[in-house]
């Protein structure tokens, strides 16, 4: 079996915790990539793993980017993630959830979780029955935290129209082509907000069901999920899961602008190569999705309602206008520039 610290993507993570309740059935991972800054934040993910291994490796690579996004969006919070191993069926009881809960208590405060992928804030509900080091809990209308999703969704419709007004030098999105990947609480809610606008919308989905009645609901057309990456678009915008941006995908990319909610949408750091020699305009994605962290993150923390939170969502075109200054002035690719500014801030270098 290979060791944590063997696997391509360690990268001195300062804990790599895995987590059996024969009881409930709970097998977990808890990665914690650094806690410089403060406790580690980051959702739980759960999601079936057909080859296990991949949930370790699924941890290693969110925890090291939560540990860029929560330094990034300015949160004296380090990064970590969960990943809660899910049976065939997904299959998630009071007891599973129980135990988790137990597993990030035992971790004494470094890890701080809340929803992710497969997760919701009832579950969050549950698992702070067994620990406090929780966020994303139900809050009123004028609170920071509950569900992250619309947050998220409100710091990438920011992101994506910092890119447009970069890339197409227009302060507008009508009849701006955008295609999105994915259409869940966060891609949904991108959608409903560009239409608002007046963009002209693409959408996808694993569940195309859910993407015909969204489309029907804003006047957008659907394609088959493998065929998203390739519609003709202004903006290609990725909100489902991450290492989507390969050697093979990358080349059939049609849209000048990448811009979307999934976390890790890069499968190696040779991708962010490959969108610069291309020419594409790429928001990094632990900066545009830093939305949800920002709500749930001031939660936890106590700083703050949801005006502060909208203020702070509001500085994220700021930040990637810095990022593609830089990317512009040296000749890095805009995620290799990220990296940069996101290890020196976390002291890393």
């Amino acid at each position: 079996m290979t060791a944590p610290w063997d696997f391509p993507d360690y990268d001195d993570h300062e804990g790599v915790h895995l987590f059996r309740d024969q009881a409930s059935g709970l097998t977990a991972v808890i990665a914690i990539h650094s806690t410089s800054l403060g406790p580690a934040a980051g959702g739980t993910r759960f999601w079936h793993y057909p080859v296990r291994a991949d949930a370790i490796t699924d941890a290693l690579r969110l925890s090291r980017g939560m540990s860029y996004k929560n330094a990034m969006a300015g949160l004296p919070m380090g990064g970590g993630k969960g990943v809660l191993l899910a049976d065939p069926s997904r299959t998630k009881t009071p007891a599973l959830l129980a135990a988790f809960g137990r597993a990030v208590d035992s971790l004494g405060g470094r890890y701080v979780t809340a929803e992710d992928v497969g997760m919701t804030d009832a579950d969050m509900v549950e698992i702070s029955k067994q620990t406090k080091h929780v966020a994303g809990l139900p809050v009123g209308s004028d609170a920071a935290g509950g569900d992250p999703g619309p947050s998220t969704a409100l710091g990438v419709f920011l992101g994506v129209k910092a890119a447009i007004r970069r890339a197409m030098k227009r302060d507008d999105v009508a009849g701006v082509h955008v295609a999105i990947q994915g259409v869940g609480s966060v891609g949904g809610g991108l959608a409903r907000r560009l239409a608002a606008e007046g963009a002209k919308l693409t959408l996808a989905d694993v569940d195309s069901a859910r993407a015909e009645k969204l489309a029907q609901e804003l006047g957008a057309k659907t394609v088959a999920a493998g065929d998203i990456a390739r519609v003709q678009a202004d903006v290609f915008s990725p909100c489902a899961l991450g290492a989507i941006l390969t050697e093979t995908s990358i080349p059939l990319l049609s849209a000048p602008i990448v811009a979307g909610a999934a976390n890790n949408q890069l499968a190696t750091k040779a991708d962010g190569e490959r969108l610069h020699a291309l020419g594409v305009l790429y928001a990094p994605d632990y900066v545009i999705n830093g939305g949800g962290i920002i709500n749930v993150g001031l939660e936890y923390l106590g700083q703050g309602d949801r005006a502060e939170v909208e203020k702070r969502i509001g500085h994220i075109p700021g930040r990637l206008e810095q990022i593609w200054a830089e990317s512009a002035e040296t000749g890095d690719p805009a995620a290799e520039v990220a990296d940069r500014i996101a290890r020196r801030l976390i002291g890393r270098h």
